[in-house]
């Protein structure tokens, strides 16, 4: 594995490729960010911002979603992958957040993690972004990224790549980071075709330092 000081040149030239890096789901409010990434799973977010903006109209409050029966919901997100369970999923999760919190999203991972579709990412996801709460959200391509320059084991589970993240990367970039990692494996560092020949990372990746001689 990198150092730590490795660690930190490589997301400072990510952090200069993608000086905008951000959450590209759309949501006005914590629960509908939750309801949106919780959508996400397993699907694209262009997928989920072009459901969601009919879903959110018609049921843009935990009050209105609870009440909403499944083949409403359904109706509205069936074109994004896994949309019954989804369905099921955050109707349960707008019930459980009127019953048990009030109407009001938790900010505690925990609480968040107890929510009926809410994971860990998830829950990192809105704690960052809702909350302004430091947390690390470890999708896919925060994962390829770590593992294809070394920042944690190639063999590291998604919680050991999340406390690794967490060790080589001070605590108030972390949500910084957790969306420059993401824009860096979305448009650049992709998992099929990533750009080797114009990164400025190839000297720190071994990966991309095999492809380039086999081409």
């Amino acid at each position: 594995m990198i150092s730590k000081e490795k660690t930190m040149i490589a997301l400072n030239k990510m952090y200069e490729m993608f000086p905008d890096a951000h959450c590209e789901l759309n949501y006005e409010t914590p629960f509908q960010l939750v309801i949106a990434v919780a959508l996400s799973a397993q699907a694209t977010d262009v997928s989920v911002n072009k459901a969601t903006p009919a879903l959110f109209e018609a049921f843009p409050t935990p009050e209105a979603l609870a009440a909403a029966s499944i083949d409403e919901i359904i109706d509205k997100i069936r074109t994004i992958g896994l949309y019954r369970m989804k369905a099921k999923n955050i109707k349960a999760c707008a019930e459980q957040i009127l019953e048990r919190f009030d109407g009001q999203v938790p900010q505690t991972r925990e609480e968040l993690v107890s929510l009926p579709g809410v994971g860990r990412k998830t829950a990192n996801v809105v704690l960052g972004e809702a909350f302004g709460i430091p947390a690390f959200a470890v999708d896919t391509h925060v994962e390829r990224i770590a593992k294809r320059l070394r920042i944690c084991k190639l063999d590291a589970n998604v919680l050991e790549v999340e406390a690794t993240l967490m060790k080589k990367v001070p605590k108030e970039l972390w949500v910084k980071t957790h969306h420059t990692m993401i824009f860096f494996g979305r448009y650049h560092c992709t998992a099929r075709a990533p750009k080797c020949e114009v990164c400025p990372l190839l000297d720190m990746c071994r990966e991309g330092k095999t492809r380039m001689k086999k081409k």
